[in-house]
């Protein structure tokens, strides 16, 4: 994300930006942060000068797109209010949390020495949890989701999961053990 006192970009360079930061999300979640620059501006649809303008050097983009991705993530939480119900947007939300993830541990050593402050990890880990209290509040408000249960305990049953089954070809243990994380979550009463 651009500085806050940047001035806006115009419509197309955002796009082109926003293409970037998908591209290299994809990347680095596939190959890690050694992934070709080249490939990552290829496959947003614009030239490797592009890249360099918005992003300097790669650990700038690491940073823009580990940012970028709890910004994807942390929005999704109220718009999936407004499509499904409550249990089931936090259910989909905690797939898109295990993808987070993947993005995040491809690119864990270079986040380490880029932002990886205390404070920077309690900021991320606040704004993950107030989207699962949004989420997991909807679900109390109907009686779906139990209301004793802290958000912040969920978020890290959630990094455990994807501690244990976080790797693309484990996504069949993963579903089955974020089912069990929701049915533990569900207001049975």
């Amino acid at each position: 994300m651009p500085p806050e006192n940047a001035r806006p970009l115009r419509a197309d360079a955002q796009v082109n930006h926003d293409r970037l930061l998908e591209a290299a999300a994809r990347a680095f979640a596939a190959d890690g942060t050694d992934a070709s620059l080249k490939a990552i501006a290829k496959d947003a649809g614009v030239g490797i000068g592009t890249l360099y303008r918005r992003f300097p050097t790669r650990e700038t983009l690491v940073e823009a797109t580990y940012r970028n991705e709890v910004t994807r993530l942390c929005a999704a939480a109220p718009d999936l209010l407004t499509t499904l119900p409550p249990t089931r947007a936090l259910r989909t939300w905690m797939d898109h949390f295990v993808d987070f993830m993947a993005t995040k541990n491809a690119m864990l050593d270079a986040l380490r020495t880029v932002l990886m402050s205390e404070a920077d990890i309690m900021n991320t880990r606040a704004l993950l949890a107030n989207s699962l209290s949004t989420l997991m509040t909807a679900g109390a408000t109907n009686h779906t989701i139990r209301t004793d249960i802290n958000p912040t305990d969920v978020l890290m049953a959630l990094g455990g999961i994807t501690l244990i089954a976080g790797e693309p070809e484990q996504r069949d243990l993963a579903h089955r053990l974020l089912n069990l994380l929701v049915d533990g979550l569900r207001d049975h009463t």
